[in-house]
């Protein structure tokens, strides 16, 4: 029942912890081509350990898109979109899956801009800044795991540097101005993050 409260689609899933499964996934190692035979069993278990074990190296945007098109469940959005980051591909996927108007597939593109925050630690901060624009256009998206994912990318790209925070926080508080309610909603509830005293501790804790 927690699963089905939490918007996981339980006919496909055997109810397998993560923590059991990432356990899993380092037992058996990455092997790509076992990957794909594992995703494509359409278990949300089989493919999230599959996400963990596919090189992301020889991953392409042609798997991801063929990827992307099967989910149905903001836990496997989630999940893969971890893999994705990693991609070479990753920066192209963002911006066509953000254009893309089904729900998880959009949902991705966000998911993978806060995933990026953790993962792509070299990466120039012109390339978090050049989000701001996408999070802003989509903030009026009023579905459920579009506007927490574009929330979820917003408080993140905020959160990596205090030169990030300042451009985010503009974005955020121009959105808690907004006459749409879900734009209001995205940018009330990130001003609140960024604005918060432990928070801007952190960030000017970091490097950068």
């Amino acid at each position: 029942l927690g699963m089905v409260r939490y918007g996981i689609k339980i006919e496909r899933a055997l109810g397998i912890s993560h923590g059991v499964q990432r356990q899993i996934a380092r037992t058996i190692k990455r092997n790509h081509e076992r990957a794909f035979e594992l995703w494509d069993t359409g278990i949300m278990e089989a493919q999230f350990i599959a996400s963990v074990t596919a090189d992301p190296k020889r991953f392409s945007a042609a798997d991801a898109r063929q990827w992307a098109a099967s989910f149905d469940s903001w836990d496997i959005v989630d999940g893969v979109s971890d893999l994705f980051v990693d991609t070479d591909a990753w920066k192209e996927l963002i911006e066509e899956f953000a254009a893309d108007e089904r729900e998880f597939v959009r949902r991705t593109a966000f998911a993978m801009m806060a995933w990026s925050v953790v993962h792509r630690k070299q990466e120039p901060v012109a390339t978090f800044l050049g989000f701001l624009p996408i999070i802003e256009a989509h903030a009026a998206d009023s579905r459920n795991f579009v506007k927490k994912a574009v929330n979820w990318a917003l408080r993140s790209i905020g959160k990596r540097s205090m030169e990030m925070h300042s451009a985010a926080l503009a974005v955020a508080e121009r959105l808690a101005q907004s006459t749409d309610k879900t734009a209001r909603w995205i940018g009330k509830d990130a001003v609140r993050e960024l604005t918060n005293a432990k928070t801007l501790e952190r960030i000017a804790a970091r490097k950068g």
